[in-house]
């Protein structure tokens, strides 16, 4: 698609800048259909979006070209706001360049997420609210073929490059191709739009007929599709999986692996300064275990994590009982917030199950973002596979995480803001969102989420959990460790259990780098309080310190430090 660039701005910087980020806006929406529709401008309605290497190049040169014009426009003549606006966006274009030199873009899929899911779960984030949204939704059913061969053909190009997932980390990833379209078509996350309420503009005889085309589709076009990627995956990728764990095992592995690290952290860390951060906490947070292990009348910290990993008193007997459990937990939060923070979001979150084919395969919860424009409320998933492996006494850290004070509250707030829209909506640097909701894991704390020994040993085992990645995530990828070093790490310092500590150290071996940003993050957001904290003595104010990290949504961890040092020098 060819894209018109608005004529240079002849007036000040700042106008530059703004001409810069309404061309770019406009650009990004183009090439994101499915985004677009979310946010309401239809344009892109009843398209997929081209997956092509072809089309990712086109984008890196456009993003170059958007480079170039931002670095002409010279920092000084701008404000606080704009140079943020403007380190925002440039990252987030230098990190689109760079991953386009990488062979790994080749890789389409991890343990935790992948093409074929992002579409089974199409349904959960596009808007429905008449006829034409549900006209959408077909014709990307139908588009679907198309999307999903080019992406086999990628694969297949992955192959033939070395550009492989490991096979001690792809344990039952075909059960997540198969199982999105198993049973009948009504019974599919991809059919669940249409067990809605009929849209108002439409006819009976209207809906008949789309819930008819629906499971046509479903059966006839998108199944035969995913089977089709079952077979290659099955037939071709699995037989042919990498026998190495370490990224740097990987054509221009060492190189990208470096690059995932700056991109997820933020910062110019090195594998080795991180492995170092990341002994020093565990052993920190180790001490705080034995203590509240000899509090709770236990010789050692291993008594206690025992118990708490076999005593069946922890664990739900049913399904529906971990999620009322769960949701117990989130409305008791939700009735704290605020006490918290003097600006909460008006989109509400809801709560979800897991979807059953990954279920078994991934992490015990995650957050899905919701969208006010399209009238999708945020979502808090929980796993309810093996459920002797999900204990009630880490909902509390979980829920904070995940939910509120967590992901909702900054994702929500952030879609709020008056900031740029690629502020609002697309950027999420994952050592602010992330480091941001272990943070809030902190507060539950001083909030009085953890009361009893279980509670907070589950919550300090959740902090340790997030330290170990620092360990075993440079330590598979950039010190030699095995997958079973990493298991032996996490078990021995932890209390998660071991089918979470399985499908975690599945996820870093797959997704190298991503978990870095998480403790990171949380250290600097605790060490930026402590400084205003310090420099602000009786006039500091939680709830005003917790607004000011939000108010600017997700920014590099050193912009987001500038940002409250300013706060701090303007009198919190």
């Amino acid at each position: 698609m060819a894209f018109a660039v608005s004529s240079p701005a002849q007036a000040a910087p700042a106008d530059d800048l703004a001409v810069v980020m309404t061309d770019h806006w406009r650009w990004l929406l183009s090439v994101n259909p499915v985004l677009a529709s979310t946010l309401g401008e239809r344009s892109g309605d009843g398209r997929l979006g081209d997956l092509s290497l072809a089309a990712a190049d086109r984008d890196a040169k456009t993003a170059q070209g958007f480079v170039v014009r931002l670095d002409a426009i010279p920092d000084d003549a701008l404000n606080a706001g704009q140079r943020a606006n403007k380190a925002v966006l440039r990252r987030l274009l230098a990190e689109q360049v760079e991953a386009a030199t990488f062979g790994q873009r080749t890789m389409l899929f991890t343990t935790y997420a992948g093409w074929h899911q992002q579409f089974a779960s199409l349904g959960d984030y596009s808007p429905f609210a008449n006829k034409a949204d549900y006209q959408s939704y077909l014709d990307r059913l139908a588009a679907y073929p198309a999307y999903n061969r080019e992406a086999m053909a990628i694969t297949r190009l992955a192959l033939k490059q070395g550009q492989i997932q490991p096979c001690e980390a792809m344990g039952g990833f075909e059960n997540t191709i198969e199982g999105a379209v198993a049973g009948p078509p009504e019974k599919t996350r991809l059919y669940e739009p249409f067990t809605r309420a009929r849209p108002r503009d439409a006819t009976e005889g209207d809906w008949e007929a789309m819930q008819a085309r629906a499971v046509d589709l479903i059966r006839d076009t998108v199944a035969p599709e995913y089977r089709a990627f079952h077979r290659l995956y099955v037939s071709d990728y699995k037989p042919k999986c990498r026998r190495t764990i370490a990224a740097g095992a990987l054509p221009q592995g060492k190189a990208w692996y470096a690059s995932q690290v700056r991109s997820h952290t933020t910062t110019s860390l090195s594998p080795d300064d991180i492995h170092a951060i990341g002994l020093k906490e565990v052993a920190r947070i180790r001490a705080r275990m034995e203590a509240v292990a000899k509090a709770a009348g236990f010789a050692t910290r291993e008594a206690f994590v025992a118990d708490l990993r076999t005593n069946p008193k922890y664990y739900a007997k049913t399904p529906d009982e971990l999620v009322a459990a769960a949701a117990r937990t989130a409305k008791s939060i939700d009735g704290m917030m605020p006490r918290y923070f003097g600006r909460l979001p008006r989109l509400p979150y809801g709560l979800k199950t897991i979807p059953a084919e990954t279920a078994e395969t991934t992490t015990s919860a995650f957050y899905s973002a919701g969208s006010p424009e399209s009238g999708i409320a945020g979502h808090y998933y929980v796993n309810t596979s093996k459920l002797d492996q999900r204990p009630l006494y880490e909902l509390p850290a979980l829920t904070a995480h995940e939910a509120v004070p967590g992901h909702h509250q900054q994702i929500a707030l952030q879609q709020e803001l008056d900031l740029p829209p690629v502020r609002r909506h697309v950027a999420g640097f994952t050592a602010f969102v992330e480091g941001w909701a272990l943070y809030t894991e902190f507060l539950g704390e001083e909030m009085g989420l953890y009361p009893t020994p279980e509670t907070m040993m589950g919550r300090l085992s959740m902090e340790m959990w997030r330290a170990c990645r620092l360990v075993v995530d440079t330590g598979m990828h950039a010190k030699g460790w095995s997958k079973a070093q990493a298991i032996a790490f996490m078990t021995d310092n932890s209390a998660l259990s071991a089918a979470n500590i399985e499908a975690e150290v599945n996820r870093y071996i797959s997704w190298p780098g991503q978990a870095l940003g998480y403790k990171l993050g949380e250290i600097k957001i605790r060490e930026l309080r402590s400084k205003a904290e310090t420099a602000l003595g009786p006039k500091f104010d939680l709830k005003r310190f917790h607004d000011a990290v939000l108010e600017q949504g997700p920014v590099p961890l050193d912009v987001l430090e500038a940002q409250i040092d300013a706060w701090v020098k303007a009198g919190g």
